[in-house]
């Protein structure tokens, strides 16, 4: 928000997004080199999860990673400590966190830039601000209600070809 408040909307997008991405990867090469074993008897269980989840998604690593930071109920922090765990390389890393932030930092950056702007409590309660801040609340909402009905139309797929596969069987 300070970036948003400090540069506007769009330099301290660019420097929100290089700040979490720099964050993001120095998170990676501590745990690179002096985590893996204290994240893996932390949480084994997580660890180990998540290792089926990308060995299950290894076709299509780079949607999946992006998947996962654009959700918004993945804790970025255990993809930055396990990703090195998980043999993710760096140069796949780096473009996901980079890329899956940006709607995160637009909202964090956007909400400072319009609250710099506000100068009384008039401000705060004017049509133009609630209605920059409702459409912000929206955009936080969007990537999760698309992953959530892309997801559930890819599972309702995948139960109607097991249906017709049952039903020809039948047959």
């Amino acid at each position: 928000m300070l970036a948003g408040a400090l540069f506007g909307t769009w330099e301290g997008l660019a420097l929100a997004c290089l700040l979490t991405t720099s964050g993001s990867t120095f998170c990676y090469l501590l745990s690179s080199t002096f985590g893996k074993e204290h994240v893996i008897r932390l949480f084994p269980d997580k660890v180990a999860l998540l290792q089926r989840k990308v060995e299950e998604n290894k076709r299509s690593l780079f949607f999946f990673l992006l998947f996962l930071r654009l959700f918004p109920m993945t804790p970025n922090w255990f993809l930055n400590v396990t990703s090195p765990i998980l043999n993710i390389p760096l140069t796949l890393f780096f473009p996901t966190v980079l890329i899956g932030l940006i709607p995160y930092n637009f909202i964090c950056v956007r909400t400072g830039s319009i609250l710099s702007k506000i100068s009384s409590m008039d401000d705060i309660f004017s049509w133009g601000t609630l209605a920059q801040l409702l459409a912000i609340a929206c955009g936080a909402l969007l990537p999760g209600a698309l992953i959530r009905r892309y997801s559930q139309a890819a599972l309702d797929g995948a139960e109607q070809t097991q249906d017709r596969g049952q039903h020809h069987k039948a047959q």
